[in-house]
């Protein structure tokens, strides 16, 4: 009995030893790493790993080195736009452009006036001053005034439009502003408007319908006058008096055309006056034999 236990592989040697032979599968031990059962590697307990931390102070050193340079290049950059202003500020007017349809304005007489406000050179000349001073003169109904790069100034210029004369020395232009100049010999054939001070505008207006009323009845004002009672009165070319009266101007006018187409269309040169101040009618005064004809309508 002692002989065999003697004999018998302990439970230790078998430990040690591997495996028993003949019982494949029973070894689970990882290949390569026989022997080193157990010994598992725990972290040291309390171990920590320090992370290094970037410095700021090179990049502190980039961004205000871009200031510097950003700062630097916008200097150089404002100090050549104003090297530049000085230069062309001191380059001197050297053409001036007049355009226009000018019938009674000089373009050398434009160019000569404008002179004195070219003093300063070409980016200080004083565009409102050319512009206030030429549409002073008594043929210069607007001015338009610009530069042209590099040195050239452009005058255009828009001459006034007679429509009709204004009393005795005077001209009406389309908007009913009142001018004057001496030069007015080809313009005697204008018709005249005559009225009190202020009445120039509406006069202007007034005569604008009843020429075209007129016009395609072959007729023209002469003369067309308004005294203070607000009375209009007017004289064809061929020396008939038209009697408008104050009210109703549109309606009127409407009535002589009417009586003309029906009553006065061949007999126009007979014709010395017409009275359109009736309610419903017009009085028709003739010249020779003398009559005169009621025509109701």
């Amino acid at each position: 009995m002692v002989k065999a236990l003697h004999n018998a592989p302990s439970v230790r040697s078998r430990i040690k030893g591997g495996p028993v032979k003949g019982r494949p599968g029973k070894d689970r031990t990882p290949a390569g790493k026989k022997g080193k059962i157990g010994r598992t590697r725990q972290p040291a307990k309390g171990a920590s790993r320090k992370v290094a931390v970037p410095s700021s102070k090179p990049r502190r050193s980039a961004a205000w080195l871009n200031r510097v340079l950003i700062l630097s290049g916008a200097a150089v950059v404002l100090a050549a736009a104003v090297q530049a202003y000085l230069v062309l500020e001191r380059i001197p007017v050297q053409r001036i452009s007049v355009t226009g349809d000018l019938e009674h304005t000089r373009a050398e007489e434009v160019q000569a006036m404008v002179q004195p406000a070219l003093a300063g050179g070409f980016l200080n000349a004083d565009l409102q001053r050319i512009r206030t001073e030429l549409e002073a003169l008594p043929w210069i109904y607007r001015v338009s005034v610009r530069r042209k790069w590099p040195n050239a100034l452009e005058i255009n210029v828009a001459e006034q439009l007679p429509i009709a004369r204004w009393g005795t020395d005077g001209f009406l232009n389309h908007e009913g502003e009142v001018f004057r100049s001496s030069k007015s010999e080809q313009w005697q054939s204008l018709p005249i408007l005559r009225g009190p001070e202020g009445a120039a505008r509406s006069l202007v207006a007034s005569y604008q319908r009843l020429a075209d009323t007129l016009r395609p009845l072959g007729l023209a004002v002469q003369q067309l006058s308004v005294d203070e009672r607000a009375q209009v009165n007017v004289q064809l070319s061929g020396g008939v008096e038209l009697v408008l009266g104050g009210d109703d101007f549109k309606e009127r006018m409407q009535r002589l055309v009417t009586v003309y187409h029906s009553e006065l269309a061949g007999r126009m040169a007979e014709v010395q006056r017409i009275d359109l101040r009736y309610a419903s009618g017009v009085a028709v005064a003739f010249r020779e034999p003398a009559q005169v004809a009621g025509l109701e309508l």
